[in-house]
């Protein structure tokens, strides 16, 4: 049977305070505020959720940034019926991004615990869309056959670090650290030991 992102998976792995919680997702989401924000020297303005669920890092921007644009995406058909239009929710599946361009370029892209569940040749269509939809800083939280995680394994593809870091060169991304990179478009604007070595 296939994974089911409905109402009990979201209850199950995304409102257990042993597992995450708001404290938790309010700092990743001021840590790639703040890293956006310093890169493309204003505030931000633009924030593109590839595999938002349920558009849990919406309330925390917003808290940060009110005049932000948030849109977001997802395959949770569940997620998409309840909070699409009150939290421009939208439907798609990762590797339709092979073709979706849905905005300009947003100042941070996040693609938050997605990468790591995808079969390779579904991650591969996709992946040169988080660059071309990277107009700053994107957050791609992922984890590796390194990882010690807690959380959802079912279908967790347990890789080496070497085979997304790879990826992510591949299509443009300077890894920044805590699962940030930085755009194809701001590349040349960092001092070099701003970069990991």
């Amino acid at each position: 049977m296939a994974k089911q992102y409905d109402r009990d998976y979201f209850e199950r792995w995304y409102r257990d305070p042993a597992i995450g919680g708001p404290a938790r997702l309010a700092r990743k989401v001021a840590l790639a505020v703040s890293t956006a924000e310093y890169y493309l020297e204003r505030p931000l303005r633009t924030v593109l959720d590839i595999g938002c669920g349920e558009g849990a890092w919406r309330a925390p921007l917003l808290k940060l940034r009110p005049k932000a644009q948030y849109l977001g995406f997802d395959s949770s058909g569940y997620a998409i019926e309840r909070y699409g239009p009150r939290r421009n929710l939208h439907f798609a599946r990762f590797a339709d991004f092979e073709h979706l361009r849905p905005c300009p370029p947003a100042d941070l892209l996040v693609c938050s615990d997605v990468l790591h569940y995808l079969p390779a040749r579904e991650l591969d269509r996709g992946l040169p869309a988080l660059a071309e939809l990277c107009g700053g800083i994107a957050f791609l939280e992922t984890f590796t056959r390194a990882d010690g995680i807690d959380g959802d394994t079912e279908g967790f593809k347990a890789r080496p670090a070497r085979f997304y870091r790879e990826r992510f060169a591949a299509i443009g991304l300077q890894p920044l650290g805590s699962h940030l990179w930085l755009s194809p478009a701001l590349r040349g604007s960092v001092a070099e030991l701003e970069l990991p070595a």
